[in-house]
């Protein structure tokens, strides 16, 4: 069975990208096969990934416009060990011309049914706007993974995600789930940080996953090698934070513990 995620949080810097590089390196260390969408048209999972968004000969692009089909768009990862279906700037036409479109809504599901019985996970970037792009990652995913930091407006914005995930739920996917709230560049110092994570624990209750990502700088620094922290550092904070939350994912979904995952930090 496939798993598809949509990382999605309308406000933009607080994770999405970050998680959704990570995150599937993460499931790939515990042996499961997994696809990235890269649906931003800033293309950051793209080169986070190790793909230049500049040389691909085919993209996301000309998957949801019918120019290509998913198969063909697909490239594998040398470093981070997933496969990507990858974006760069051609993307931003994408939602003019699917405008004309039937049923542009679901471009991307009706692409992914191509490929998906090949991967046990899915994982679709979205752009950080409510637009054509998102509704398709909305359209296409089963479950909904929220990146969000512990801040006051985190909580505003929070909102008015929920109401655009019920909106799709009523409209254009019934079967779209929370799948679950990831607090990200989590400090513990900050007392403004453990409000915000009791406010979400008491509201969402099991949704939010137990495990949080740390500020990191190996976290951080990653992105311009082009690789997952965990191929980065992988005895870092950051790398340790996105293997607890790929076990913590393994169990919500598959019902079964993960390997142990203790081999891949080593004891270095």
């Amino acid at each position: 069975m496939t798993h598809i995620f949509a990382i999605t949080n309308q406000k933009g810097g607080v994770g999405k990208t970050t998680t959704a590089t990570n995150l599937p390196a993460s499931l790939v260390a515990m042996k499961r096969k997994v696809l990235v969408v890269d649906l931003d048209p800033q293309g950051n999972a793209t080169m986070g990934s190790g793909i230049s968004k500049n040389e691909i000969d085919l993209s996301v692009y000309d998957v949801i416009t019918g120019k290509a089909g998913c198969a063909e768009a697909i490239v594998t990862t040398p470093e981070a060990g997933y496969d990507l279906l990858p974006a760069n700037g051609d993307l931003t036409a994408a939602e003019v011309e699917l405008m004309s479109v039937k049923m542009k809504e679901h471009r991307l599901q009706y692409a992914l049914a191509e490929v998906k019985h090949h991967y046990d996970y899915i994982f679709i970037d979205c752009p950080p706007s409510l637009n054509m792009l998102t509704v398709n990652a909305l359209a296409a995913a089963e479950q909904v993974l929220i990146p969000m930091q512990c801040e006051y407006y985190a909580l505003e914005g929070l909102a008015a995600l929920m109401d655009t995930i019920q909106s799709i739920q009523k409209v254009v996917n019934p079967k779209l789930e929370i799948g679950g709230l990831l607090r990200t560049m989590y400090d513990p110092r900050n007392s403004l940080t453990n409000d915000v994570s009791d406010q979400l624990k008491n509201h969402f209750g099991d949704k939010l996953f137990s495990s949080v990502i740390p500020r990191n700088v190996r976290l951080a620094e990653a992105p311009s090698y082009g690789t997952p922290v965990l191929q980065y550092d992988r005895s870092s904070k950051g790398a340790l934070a996105y293997l607890a939350l790929a076990g913590e994912l393994v169990r919500r979904v598959e019902g079964v513990k993960p390997p142990d995952t203790e081999h891949l930090t080593g004891s270095v």
